[in-house]
């Protein structure tokens, strides 16, 4: 009874005066306010976003139906998967080419979703989720939150989602109007935070693309439950989310071509990659690594060609690790390859 009184009384109060209910306390983002303005932003996304293929994963679902709102109202798995499929369905129509691991309320086991993705031919995977807090009497905390894997230190670490996690984050809590906590700067965070030296698993085996797991909000919040349990604010959610991507990519990915091949016959000539960019490479980016030691090289600026050197480098198989990004900040995708010297 107690639940029902909340909500009749909450609904009372957020109608008076305004004549709306309180399932509408959410803006609605502009571009979605008629079908005329929404289309207009696909056709205008379009020339960046057709052909990008993404990965999608609804987190939990099926046997993993634990995470509930205090009211009783929402239930993760379904929110997830209710955000998945609008932001599917967004993309779609902006011309990208989306797999999702789920579409309906199904158990799909934790390490077989990151076999889906690294199977899926796919470019980015964003795997969404809803947040809940440690207490149980918590009801009050409340907030976005995009993770990345890894840390700026580690080896595994590939700025590229780093990149991607900063755009989502910031349209997403622009679309909501959450805030993105208070430890980090710009809301996003590594997933080392949660599992020290290890993050998420499906951060951690998805390693064919740059991988984010987006935390929408709190499904125990008091007030954020409300919302909710409001299918078109899970569409709000979703709107965030495509547009952090399509801003993402806007601003350029670093593509990096191998020149030599992977296997080097004379060291003294060195690795070859090509570098390329609409946006312009930022040569104070560029960082190499062999078997994950600062290698040395040479860029010629006018041919966009990175020459790696090789003269210390013992015969052998090794690995290539190389980094660059553009002149909007934007990094390559993960580049790593093994490399065979004779």
């Amino acid at each position: 009874m107690k639940k029902y009184a909340f909500l009749l009384l909450l609904s009372f109060f957020a109608g008076c005066g305004s004549g709306e209910k309180f399932s509408e306390y959410f803006e609605v983002p502009v571009e979605l306010k008629t079908p005329a303005s929404e289309q207009k932003y696909y056709d205008n996304v379009a020339p960046v976003m057709r052909g990008i293929k993404v990965f999608i994963d609804p987190g939990h679902g099926g046997e993993d139906r634990r995470t509930k709102g205090r009211l009783g109202l929402v239930t993760e798995a379904d929110l997830n998967l209710n955000v998945a499929l609008a932001l599917k369905d967004y993309l779609t129509k902006a011309g990208a080419i989306v797999t999702i691991s789920r579409e309906k309320d199904v158990t799909v086991d934790l390490k077989y979703r990151s076999v889906l993705a690294n199977n899926s031919g796919c470019d980015f995977f964003i795997s969404i989720h809803h947040n809940a807090p440690g207490s149980k009497e918590d009801s009050w905390t409340n907030y976005t939150s995009t993770y990345y894997h890894a840390t700026e230190n580690d080896y595994e670490y590939d700025p590229c989602g780093h990149d991607m996690a900063r755009y989502v984050q910031r349209d997403l809590t622009f679309a909501t109007g959450n805030s993105g906590g208070l430890g980090s700067f710009d809301g996003t965070y590594s997933d080392y935070l949660i599992y020290p030296n290890e993050g998420f698993s499906v951060l951690r085996r998805t390693t064919a693309m740059p991988a984010i797991l987006v935390e929408c909000s709190f499904v125990t919040g008091r007030f954020e439950e409300l919302r909710l349990a409001n299918k078109d604010y899970n569409k709000v959610q979703a709107w965030g989310i495509f547009k952090g991507l399509c801003r993402y990519f806007k601003n350029g990915i670093p593509k990096i071509k191998e020149i030599s091949g992977d296997t080097i016959s004379y060291k003294s000539e060195g690795a070859l990659y090509q570098l390329s960019d609409k946006k312009g490479i930022d040569i104070k980016s560029i960082d190499v690594k062999i078997d994950s030691v600062s290698a040395k090289y040479i860029y010629d600026l006018a041919a966009n060609r990175l020459c790696v050197n090789l003269d210390d480098i013992t015969p052998g198989e090794h690995e290539i690790k190389i980094v660059v990004a553009n002149k909007n900040g934007n990094h390559s995708f993960p580049f790593r390859k093994k490399l065979f010297i004779k």
